[in-house]
């Protein structure tokens, strides 16, 4: 998978994806994130790449010319998609990232400031990705949200693929809760169900907690989950 991202602060998509399972991932060549300043194709002499906008208003607008020739310089393949990052855009879910899975090359626009000449929108036309009902200052943790995602469900970067089979969401419930040594901690002891290694009974008593878990904290999820299965 191969992750193209436009930015005009390539090294917070760098230094973030420098650690941890990204980093390996990385090293293993299951990912490639390649971050392209859109101040590198503008024609302004002072690296400019946005303005005031037209009509008035707050703010500055990031200009078509650089973002969309800095598009146009990425060698695009055949199985590859485009996101922008946008609280405009549908809410990024882990049915969404299973989707993107699928793709050989993902490229990502990020924003900054007040926005996107609507032209780079017009002459691009990506698909529009919000991870929340809320604004950030530009889509740089976005973008990196939907990449730590979307490589984890990549054969390779996980040491063991059961780890993501497990995430919350994955089967439309959240996680179950884990415990691990000490067995006793401030009087709070390890389920006993957990320590007999009767794996049906552990399954059993984890598919059970998923339920509870998802009940109590997003019934929304728990109704789907319900009425799915029943189908």
């Amino acid at each position: 998978m191969r992750f193209d991202v436009l930015t005009l602060f390539p090294e917070m998509i760098n230094e973030a994806c420098s650690h941890s399972i990204m980093k390996r991932a990385l090293d293993s060549d299951v990912i490639e994130v390649n971050a392209i300043t859109p101040r590198d194709y503008t024609l302004d002499k002072h690296k400019k790449v946005d303005d005031t906008p037209y009509g008035g208003g707050a703010g500055m607008v990031l200009m078509a010319q650089p973002y969309v020739d800095a598009y146009e310089s990425i060698e695009k393949q055949d199985n590859s998609i485009t996101l922008m990052m946008t609280p405009q855009g549908e809410t990024f879910d882990n049915n969404m990232g299973r989707k993107l899975a699928k793709y050989d090359q993902i490229i990502i626009l990020c924003g900054h400031y007040e926005g996107f000449d609507e032209r780079i929108r017009d002459i691009i036309q990506p698909k529009e990705v919000s991870i929340g009902d809320f604004v950030l200052t530009g889509g740089e943790l976005p973008a990196l949200c939907v990449i730590d995602s979307v490589s984890r469900k990549l054969d390779g970067t996980l040491g063991k693929q059961e780890s993501m089979e497990y995430d919350s969401f994955e089967d439309g419930l959240l996680e179950y809760p884990q415990y691990t040594k000490p067995r006793e901690y401030r009087g709070l002891e390890v389920p006993e169900v957990l320590l007999n290694g009767n794996h049906a009974l552990i399954n059993e008593y984890r598919k059970e907690q998923q339920l509870i878990r998802t009940k109590q904290r997003r019934p929304d999820l728990y109704e789907k989950y319900i009425k799915d299965t029943k189908d």
